[in-house]
């Protein structure tokens, strides 16, 4: 395919606009259309892919009338988790019916709320030949992806693979309630952010240019805990602001997350990964963080680490918003700021890749297979923190396992 990609959005809300901003640096592709069940914020995204020039969007009345649109080549599911199945059934069905065809679908993560309905998204994708790509941002961070290379090239390559990867990402909680209710999100702060760490760790100890089943999950522990939202105080203050069907003091879902992944290598070492994640951590704003380590070497990144920050006294007063950082929490102080930030967490490096790979009928080096996995092994971590006990994998019983955050009821 010589032409440029013309790619649809699912959703309109917070993510859609990071994917929107990141395609200022992606070429070869324009942003065509947006559906949302509200129909605003639909409106939104398209003007603003249209003030920042990366297309003639508009948005659609339906998911199918996106497919039916010959100007629009792939579609970017961006839609809420408990949606997911039901976005991705209009796309198979209206290509099935003949109304349009498609070059890809790409799904943001996680790929679904658990397991069976992952592996549901993946096969509904297989039944009408879509290639797929799971978007997974932080595996495209700059930091990440020139550290990773540097470091085994320069140290695996003469002192041996690296034994170690940790990663955390770290806020103060989601914007929207339906993150905060486990029965539409799939549980709490583990499947909404610990999907980004468990890959991540795995992609640092994979050797590049090999598949990530070369670095095999054979046991995981996982620990979660509710630790601030569920206090008195910030239960109310959670109410609140988003509302009666979000009550912690009856029904928490976790704040915290911790994890240990042990890995098998395709020549025989045991490695491992650590992870944490939070919905409780008070700082600047959104912080990631990645490390690999070796028998002579090591990295580290911060995304708060940014060469640029800004201190405003006592008197100044300005409005709160998200200006310097995403999930800012103060406007007073001196604050780091990130100054690109759909460069900084991947989403442009990740776009390129994926509009590329669809273009030319590669498949991406994320699909909907590798989002799979993940699942797989955040039920697994799910289980873990249940039951007090390592999980060995494979495990059988994932496939039905739902996490005690998301039974209704539980």
């Amino acid at each position: 395919m010589n032409g440029r990609l013309g790619i649809g959005f699912v959703g309109g809300g917070f993510i859609t606009r990071f994917h929107v901003q990141s395609f200022v640096g992606v070429r070869e592709a324009d942003v065509r259309g947006v559906w949302s069940p509200n129909r605003e914020h639909a409106e939104q995204v398209a003007k603003l892919a249209r003030d920042i020039d990366v297309g003639a969007c508009r948005a659609y009345a339906s998911i199918a009338d996106m497919v039916a649109d010959p100007e629009i080549d792939a579609l970017w599911i961006c839609g809420p988790n408990h949606a997911r199945i039901e976005n991705v059934e209009e796309v198979v069905h209206a290509i099935e019916a003949g109304r349009g065809t498609l070059r890809g679908l790409a799904c943001e993560k996680p790929l679904a709320r658990n397991l069976d309905e992952a592996i549901r998204v993946r096969d509904l994708a297989a039944r009408v030949g879509l290639k797929t790509a799971y978007l997974e941002d932080q595996l495209f961070t700059p930091h990440v992806e020139t550290g990773r290379s540097l470091l085994w090239a320069r140290g695996a390559a003469t002192t041996g693979r690296p034994y170690l990867a940790r990663a955390a990402e770290e806020h103060s909680g989601p914007h929207t309630p339906w993150f905060w209710q486990g029965d539409l999100q799939g549980g709490g702060v583990l499947n909404d952010m610990m999907c980004h760490s468990v890959l991540l760790v795995r992609h640092l100890l994979t050797r590049p240019g090999e598949p990530l089943a070369s670095v095999r999950p054979v046991k995981v522990t996982g620990k979660i805990a509710s630790l601030k939202w569920s206090r008195p105080a910030y239960a109310q203050r959670l109410r609140e602001t988003m509302g009666e069907a979000v009550d912690y003091s009856k029904r928490p879902s976790e704040d915290f997350a911790s994890v240990t992944i042990e890995f098998e290598t395709s020549d025989g070492e045991r490695v491992l990964g650590e992870a944490s994640t939070s919905w409780s951590y008070v700082g600047a704003g959104l912080r990631l963080s990645a490390e690999l380590l070796g028998p002579e070497y090591s990295m580290q990144w911060n995304s708060l680490d940014s060469g640029l920050r800004v201190f405003f006294s006592r008197a100044g007063q300005g409005r709160a918003g998200e200006d310097l950082v995403e999930k800012q929490n103060a406007e007073q102080g001196q604050m780091p700021i990130v100054e690109d930030e759909a460069g900084t967490y991947g989403y442009i490096g990740e776009n390129r890749h994926m509009v590329d790979c669809f273009r030319h009928g590669r498949t991406p080096i994320e699909t909907f297979e590798d989002g799979v996995e993940v699942v797989k092994i955040v039920m697994a971590l799910y289980k873990s923190a249940e039951t007090g006990q390592v999980v060995r994998l494979p495990d059988e019983t994932l496939e039905t396992y739902v996490p005690v955050p998301a039974r209704v009821g539980g």
